[in-house]
C-alpha cells in the first residue's frame, strides 16, 4: 500500500528566509533543541549535512515502533527549495515499511511571506498495514509550527518587525 500526506503553512517571512533554515542541517538542530518530544538527538553520519548525508535520528523514550531510524538527504535543491529525507535504515522499515520518506517545500507566496509544505510518502507490505496507522503528519506540522514561530519572533521572543 503506498500513501501520502501533506500539510502546509503560511509564514510571514520571505521564502528565502526560510529557506536558510529548511535547507541546512540548521532545522535538526532548531528541532532537537527546542521540540524534545519529536527528536531526541540527530548525528551525522555521512556528509556535512548537504545531499547523500546520513544521520541517524534518535527518538524520545515512548515514542511508539521507533527508537532511532538513519535517514539521507536525497534531494536538496536550493532553486526550487525542496528537501527530501529518506529513511535508509531501521525505524518503520523494521515494520513492515518499503518507503518513507519526507519533503519539505518553501514556497514563495509573496515578497514577505511564503508557504511551507510537508508531505510524507510511505509505501508499506501487505502484510503490515495496520502500521500505516503509524504514519503521522502531526510531527511535521509542529515543526513547521515552531519554525515559524522562530523566523517571526526576535530572540526575546518579541515579533521581529
Amino acid at each position: 500500500m503506498f500513501g501520502t500526506i501533506s500539510e502546509e503553512i503560511e509564514v510571514h517571512v520571505p521564502a528565502n528566509e526560510a529557506w536558510k533554515i529548511y535547507g541546512t542541517i540548521q532545522l535538526a538542530h532548531i528541532v532537537v533543541k527546542e521540540l524534545p518530544n519529536i527528536v531526541h538527538k540527530v548525528d551525522i553520519l555521512e556528509g556535512d549535512g548537504g545531499v547523500d548525508s546520513v544521520l541517524r535520528v534518535t527518538f524520545p523514550p515512548g515514542t511508539p515502533l521507533l527508537t532511532s531510524h538513519k535517514e539521507k538527504f536525497v534531494v536538496i535543491d536550493d532553486d526550487k527549495r525542496v528537501k527530501i529525507a529518506q529513511v535508509v535504515e531501521g525505524g518503520l522499515l523494521d515494520v513492515g515499511f518499503t518507503l518513507y520518506k519526507v519533503k519539505f517545500e518553501v514556497v514563495e507566496k509573496g515578497k514577505e511571506t511564503c508557504i511551507t509544505k510537508s508531505t510524507i510518502e510511505y509505501e508499506v507490505k501487505e502484510e503490515a498495514i495496520a502500521n500505516a496507522s503509524f504514519v503521522s503528519i502531526q510531527p511535521f506540522v509542529a515543526i513547521m509550527i515552531m519554525v515559524a514561530k522562530y523566523l517571526t519572533q526576535g530572540k526575546d521572543g518579541q515579533a521581529s518587525t
